[in-house]
């Protein structure tokens, strides 16, 4: 009978540990993705109404270049070549806005399903893990607009002098996004390395000694992963990434150490004297 008493609440009462039946957690996902779906909508919609402003902050790096006044003395011109390319680029640039704008609420929501399989102290984790990761995807954004223009520059040198370029507005689109895109989640991988060492995964022994392997790979990463491949944007993507790497190598050093100075007591049991009374005792 006591399976059959309701408790105060209009529910069962929550597990402590977050456990659910799985009906349970696909319905949470499924509001989850609702909430996150109608936030990416509001986000999109926000971008159409913005999109002459985004369009101009877009297209400024490749403004700056001499191949955008090829066709058009003193202005810069990009070229579409179909009569729904005009639709899907505004409807693309409208994404991008959404996507920006919307990530607090989706982000929180992959959060907020994720946390209940979280330890307490894996969740204070990923609280500061979270407050640092948009940043860091921000400026690394920010990084991949600044040097477009110079990156722009030196793929499109390469053509003869005779040449004119005819840039399609689709391609620009897609090549901004691509560089964006890279660019900031590449700047989270020192990030992961600092979650998976607070969580016990990774060790800094571990990361010292592949630590000639990843600068290796990072230099290969950022010449096959950017749309161009010239050294500029490999040096700019894999720069940063060596200099954050090494500051998540003396963050992992820096929290092994202070915790092996501290002597760890927590295996014994309440009775069990630690070695520091069996000391003094014998001392005395």
């Amino acid at each position: 009978m006591a399976l059959l008493k309701r408790s105060n609440g209009s529910g069962p009462t929550p597990d402590p540990e977050g456990r659910m039946p799985l009906m349970d957690h696909l319905r949470e996902l499924r509001n989850r993705l609702l909430i996150s779906t109608i936030a990416l909508v509001v986000g999109v919609v926000v971008g159409w109404i913005l999109f002459d402003p985004v369009w101009e902050f877009i297209k400024a790096p490749f403004c700056e270049t001499p191949q955008a006044q090829q066709l058009r003395v003193g202005t810069c011109t990009l070229t579409y070549g179909g009569i729904f390319q005009s639709f899907f680029l505004t409807l693309k640039v409208s994404a991008m806005v959404g996507i920006v704008v919307s990530s607090p609420v989706w982000l929180y929501q992959i959060w907020s399903f994720v946390t209940p399989a979280l330890y307490r102290n894996e969740k204070r984790y990923s609280i500061a893990f979270m407050a640092l990761a948009i940043p860091l995807f921000l400026l690394g954004a920010v990084l991949a607009y600044l040097i477009m223009d110079t990156s722009l520059a030196i793929l499109l040198g390469f053509a003869p002098s005779d040449a004119v370029a005819v840039i399609q507005i689709d391609e620009y689109v897609s090549y901004v996004l691509i560089m964006l895109v890279i660019f900031g989640i590449s700047f989270e991988l020192p990030l992961v390395l600092v979650f998976l060492n607070l969580i016990g995964i990774l060790s800094h022994a571990t990361v010292k000694k592949h630590r000639r392997t990843v600068i290796f790979a990072m230099f290969v990463f950022g010449a096959i992963i950017t749309p161009g491949g010239d050294p500029i944007t490999m040096m700019a993507l894999a720069a940063p990434m060596i200099i954050l790497y090494f500051v998540a190598e003396a963050f992992m050093y820096l929290r092994e150490k202070r915790g092996a100075s501290r002597e760890d007591f927590s295996h014994l049991s309440d009775d069990e004297a630690s070695p520091l009374e069996e000391d003094s005792g014998s001392a005395q």
